[in-house]
């Protein structure tokens, strides 16, 4: 079986390297030439856990292909995988989908035979139908199916997510198309993993509202540490007290700085624009979005507050700046708003992220200085923040951070550390929703 996935982004790249460990014939087509040029000599744009030994494996055994060709990427393929981009249109909150139509259309002049064409990319409700419309358009004389299969691929464990899916989610409205999809997904199959066949519509929108629900349960989680705060309970107590019943679920349960990434942000705002033009405007999606964007632009005043004030001529470590660990993705992480206000409110900020710093520098003020390490960045430092919770910094020595640091102040947004173990050391700590530990100075866990 031979497949075309159009755009070598993350879902692309990902999905494209995973269909082939499937065994199918997968031809990836990338349209920048510097990214097209490093997957050819087997470098990843993208940081993904165990992404560039798949990709090896797949190209050295002649099922997982790079190039710019089109034409011979999608001859003789039963799919052909749509995984642009839909950023967010400027200045309405829609998704972008130029890059989506531009790529049917130009798929659509290209090919020779009838294939199913699918959108891998996260679209909007009714682009499956104007993306019908526009291939008989440019090809009425093909039989041309159209299909909807949103990616559900968490970044740092995509492809345990891919290989090892919760579900699978198929729109379509043709019996061909139908056996296509289901032909290429018979490795899941095999090892029951639900696939869910829908109506393109319906597959459109469940993405949306996975990741609309999901956005509510991390923002829900936040404003009760706030109110933990306020009235001395403890959060994480909170959190496992209303994650054990089982038709809440423990996962996303996490308090910190508010979500990020290149999904729930996007979504979130997007799903309010379907909602509003549909008439059915969703209130919780639309509070969601608002509760989130304020507390990221909040958190640098949570550091102001832990200096007493000011952060005036203070030196401040900021450890992690991707928005999750295991990613190197800074697309609206809440490192971006907490170092630019310390910036502007006259410290001095020393970051380290163990795969973010490139990504970081173009979207960071220019004076934060980029540390070799997590230790590099508290030598010398007056406060120390953690912004993201990669597993390296979960392992660092309260003793040996309290010894490089000038200063004795903590902020952890993600509650990685014991609040004991660092008061033993000798750290002014501070946590989130940990109101009892916060108020009382114990740790009631």
């Amino acid at each position: 079986m031979k497949i075309a996935m159009i755009g070598g982004g993350y879902v692309g790249l990902v999905s494209g390297a995973c269909f082939a460990e499937f065994g199918v014939d997968v031809a990836v087509v990338e349209a920048d030439a510097g990214k097209l040029g490093a997957l050819r000599e087997g470098r990843m744009p993208i940081y993904e856990p165990g992404l560039d030994r798949l990709v090896a494996e797949n190209v050295a055994a002649g099922r997982l292909s790079f190039g710019d060709d089109l034409a011979a990427a999608v001859k003789d393929a039963e799919a052909v995988f749509i995984a642009v981009g839909t950023p967010t249109r400027r200045g309405d909150g829609h998704a972008d989908l130029t890059y989506v139509y531009a790529a049917v259309e130009q798929v659509a002049k290209v090919l020779t035979g009838p294939t199913v064409i699918v959108t891998k990319s996260t679209v909007p409700v009714g682009t499956g139908r104007r993306i019908g419309e526009i291939v008989r358009e440019v090809r009425p004389d093909l039989a041309l199916d159209v299909a909807s299969n949103p990616e559900f691929l968490r970044e740092g464990s995509a492809i345990g997510d891919f290989m090892r899916p919760d579900r699978v989610v198929i729109g379509c409205d043709s019996e061909p198309a139908r056996e296509v999809l289901r032909r290429l997904y018979r490795p899941l199959y095999l090892i029951e993993a639900p696939i869910v066949f829908t109506t393109v519509e319906t597959a459109e929108l469940v993405k949306y509202a996975a990741n609309a629900f999901l956005a509510m349960k991390v923002t829900f989680i936040n404003e009760m540490a706030d109110l933990c705060e306020r009235v001395g309970a403890d959060v994480h107590d909170v959190a496992r007290g209303i994650g054990l019943d089982g038709r809440i679920g423990r996962k996303f349960l996490h308090p910190g700085p508010g979500f990020g990434g290149s999904c729930f942000p996007k979504d979130t705002l997007a799903l309010v624009r379907i909602a509003q033009d549909a008439g059915a405007p969703s209130r919780l999606v639309e509070t969601v979005v608002a509760v989130n964007d304020a507390r990221k632009a909040g958190m640098a005043q949570r550091v102001e507050t832990a200096c007493g004030g000011s952060v005036r001529g203070k030196t401040i470590a900021v450890l992690g700046l991707t928005f999750k660990p295991e990613t190197d993705d800074m697309r609206d992480s809440p490192a971006i708003p907490i170092v630019s206000r310390l910036a502007e409110d006259g410290a001095t900020v020393r970051a380290f992220d163990p795969e973010g710093m490139e990504q970081a520098w173009p979207l960071l003020p220019p004076g934060v200085v980029y540390c070799t390490d997590a230790m590099d960045a508290a030598a010398g430092a007056d406060v120390l923040v953690l912004v993201t919770e990669w597993n390296e910094f979960r392992a660092l020595s309260p003793e040996r951070l309290r010894a490089a640091m000038n200063g004795t102040i903590v902020v952890d947004l993600r509650n990685v550390y014991d609040p004991e173990a660092m008061r033993a050391a000798g750290f002014n700590y501070h946590g989130i929703g940990r109101g009892n530990d916060q108020a009382i100075g114990h740790n009631t866990r």
